[in-house]
């Protein structure tokens, strides 16, 4: 039986885009959740439109309503592109620039919010390249905001998603075996390696001394990448957060459903409901 006062919960803002930041943080403490994971994108948090009284008026509301950051979202970049691009592994050299010095941005806003993490595309589509190509510039592009993550303390999640340069696994380890394993780590989604066909609950155990952070979604038998409500699809949700509980997991589980835009106060609360019952 899970446990669930062990178990601290947030929710992403990116299904909040209908609603200001201030006033996302409000309602997600007001349904129970302890912590909000913060877009760095338009209209929430994107760094070069934020001034310092925009952050100043973050902190505020986090600490009105006594909630913390679970993490800051650097992946989604709709302010000049769209969820994947610019992404670190186009053809252009200046697109590939627009997402390092987006990511050094956010490495900053995570320093002065006081968040733990930012979580990142893993490479992004690889739109004609190969993939030795695309790892290449991947870790060209990681390799110039890494000390600035070191300097500030903010860890640098990666995040596999399907049809992406890294998609699974075990993709995700031979580049982690590149990387300074103490700036870089793992933003474990538990749908997306479902949709690539592994099994959460046991990769969690596997994978434990790399995770920084979860995404949590439910996802259909099909497999096919569309994040749904916990509880509508075919993973089982109660291994998975037992896995989660057994590698002593200290940071918060954000449940992650922007495609449920239209009525997102209601996906939120359905969400924690569920959870909180298994």
């Amino acid at each position: 039986m899970i446990d669930t006062k062990k178990i601290r919960y947030a929710f992403s803002s990116n299904a909040f885009r209908k609603y200001s930041l201030t006033d996302t943080i409000k309602i997600l403490s007001d349904i129970g959740y302890d912590g909000i994971e913060i877009m760095a994108d338009t209209p929430h948090a994107y760094p070069p439109e934020l001034s310092e009284m925009d952050i100043a008026d973050i902190r505020d509301a986090l600490s009105r309503q006594e909630m913390e950051i679970s993490n800051i979202n650097a992946f989604m970049l709709h302010a000049v592109g769209d969820t994947w691009h610019p992404s670190w592994i186009e053809k252009d050299p200046a697109l590939r620039k627009i997402r390092i010095n987006h990511t050094l941005n956010c490495i900053d806003l995570a320093d002065k919010l006081g968040a733990p993490t930012i979580s990142i595309e893993p490479g992004g589509p690889l739109d004609g390249i190969s993939t030795e190509e695309g790892i290449t510039l991947f870790l060209e592009g990681l390799s110039v905001i890494k000390e600035r993550a070191r300097e500030s303390g903010v860890r640098v999640l990666i995040e596999p998603e399907p049809g992406l340069l890294i998609e699974n696994s075990s993709q995700f380890m031979d580049l982690f075996n590149e990387l300074n394993p103490n700036v870089f780590g793992l933003n474990f989604d538990v749908g997306h390696f479902f949709c690539v066909g592994e099994d959460p609950s046991i990769l969690i155990m596997d994978m434990r001394d790399v995770i920084g952070h979860f995404h949590l979604e439910d996802i259909a038998a099909s497999r096919i990448h569309r994040h749904l409500m916990p509880g509508h699809g075919v993973i089982d949700m109660k291994s998975v957060l037992n896995s989660i509980q057994e590698i002593n997991y200290s940071g918060m589980v954000t449940v992650e459903l922007y495609p449920y835009e239209n009525h997102p106060v209601e996906a939120a609360e359905q969400a924690l409901k569920y959870l909180l019952v298994l």
